[in-house]
């Protein structure tokens, strides 16, 4: 099993060769501007577009909680919107932030990557506007997709 890499970077600049899967963490309630995803959408207008239609049309699909939703953006390239936070404030049930949610979604992703033979790259997903720990985030990546031979990269951004 290879060790976590964490470096100090973009995450919408992936720092590997080959097939690369960049994921984040989005909330249940159809919201993307702010945190990493405004990141995300300067580079590429696809997830965006994506997650507002799965959204949208989540009466007849799978978005909600544990979801994941992977969109190419180039030939090598991949975003995972993965939704991982309910709604987008701390309230009476804590910070937006479920690590089971996040959990489920890596589980997805692993099987993802191994199909495309991609390595994963992200933020310290589920720790920014979402509230999460990175204490508690970080075993599950481990757990999920290091365990499962699945190359993974967290970026620090500057």
């Amino acid at each position: 099993m290879e060790a976590l890499r964490v470096i100090k970077g973009d995450a919408t600049s992936p720092q590997a060769k080959g097939p690369k899967i960049i994921a984040h963490v989005c909330n249940d309630l159809g919201g993307w501007g702010k945190g990493f995803v405004l990141a995300v959408s300067r580079r590429w207008p696809e997830p965006e577009q994506a997650y507002r239609e799965w959204h949208r049309g989540r009466a007849k699909n799978d978005f909600g909680l544990g979801a994941v939703q992977l969109v190419q953006v180039r030939p090598d390239t991949w975003v995972a919107n993965m939704i991982g936070q309910r709604g987008t404030r701390t309230g009476s049930n804590g910070p937006p932030v479920r690590y089971d949610a996040i959990e489920h979604c890596l589980i997805a992703l692993a099987e993802h990557a191994k199909r495309l033979e991609a390595s994963v790259h992200m933020p310290r997903i589920g720790c920014g506007l979402a509230g999460g720990k990175w204490e508690r985030v970080e075993p599950i990546v481990v757990e999920t997709l290091l365990r499962q031979d699945v190359p993974a990269t967290v970026y620090d951004f500057d």
